[in-house]
């Protein structure tokens, strides 16, 4: 799991350094559209569609530097998937940089507060915790933090498979006490196990699937496609309240 650790924060390092471009251009933008050069919905829209290109080619070369290097699963297939998932996440991280960029009025403030936000998307987004260990108090703050259904959607890209084995009957001892014991003790321990449970557990005995990983952490709410298209939809709802905060924030006044 510390491979998706490392993955989702050199994303995170990414959608905050990536741009707060509005903060830069907010004089050029006052002056336009004092003067009706042009309309914010176009403003909005152009600063859209300009923006996907950019993602598009981060996000293809993010993911094809790091889906082999880290050792990913699901082949070409699942590569394009994680392809999507990431320009996804992308989009939704820009669309939010966008929108807070169009609330604070400095750039140093702005990079202050993503990273303050952010912070809090990795500790309730089921990164450091998972679904299931947050307090019910707390839930709702899971679902509203737009890192949860990426980060959801790789790993189910990476251990949705059924027929695909992550822990054979010795291996369950790795990461324990027992982990140094020689091979021959340990098969005896099964043999043991499989008397009391009166289940047979051999060395090669599959004991967690993928299945199993996704239960262990919590992800069984939404599919893999759910995730995506939500993550797509939040960058949608952050261009909107990115509109309504030139609409309320601008006065359409010559100066």
């Amino acid at each position: 799991m510390k491979k998706f650790q490392v993955l989702n924060i050199i994303i995170i390092k990414i959608k905050i350094h990536f741009r707060i471009v509005f903060l830069q251009e907010r004089y050029i933008f006052m002056r336009k559209t004092a003067y009706n050069a042009y309309r914010r919905s176009s403003y909005c829209l152009s600063h859209a569609i300009v923006s996907l290109p950019a993602l598009i080619f981060l996000s293809f070369a993010f993911a094809a530097i790091t889906f082999w290097v880290v050792g990913l699963d699901g082949g070409f297939s699942g590569f394009l998937f994680y392809f999507a998932i990431i320009l996804a996440s992308f989009w939704a991280g820009n669309s939010f940089v966008t929108f807070l960029s169009g609330v604070v009025p400095s750039v140093m403030l702005g990079y202050t507060i993503v990273v303050a936000i952010l912070a809090y998307f990795l500790l309730f987004s089921g990164f450091f915790m998972n679904r299931d260990r947050i307090p019910p108090y707390w839930i709702w703050f899971h679902y509203l933090f737009l890192v949860k259904y990426p980060y959801e959607a790789v790993l189910q890209n990476e251990f949705d498979d059924p027929t695909k084995c992550f822990v054979k009957g010795i291996q369950m001892f790795d990461n324990s006490p027992l982990g140094n014991v020689p091979n021959a003790l340990k098969e005896k321990l099964l043999n043991t196990m499989s008397n009391t449970l009166n289940v047979k557990i051999s060395s090669s005995t599959c004991v967690t699937t993928g299945a199993d990983i996704l239960v262990q952490q919590g992800i069984t709410d939404l599919s893999k496609m759910s995730c995506s298209w939500i993550t797509i939809a939040w960058g949608f709802f952050f261009r909107v309240l990115f509109y309504f905060s030139l609409l309320v924030g601008s006065k359409n006044k010559r100066r």
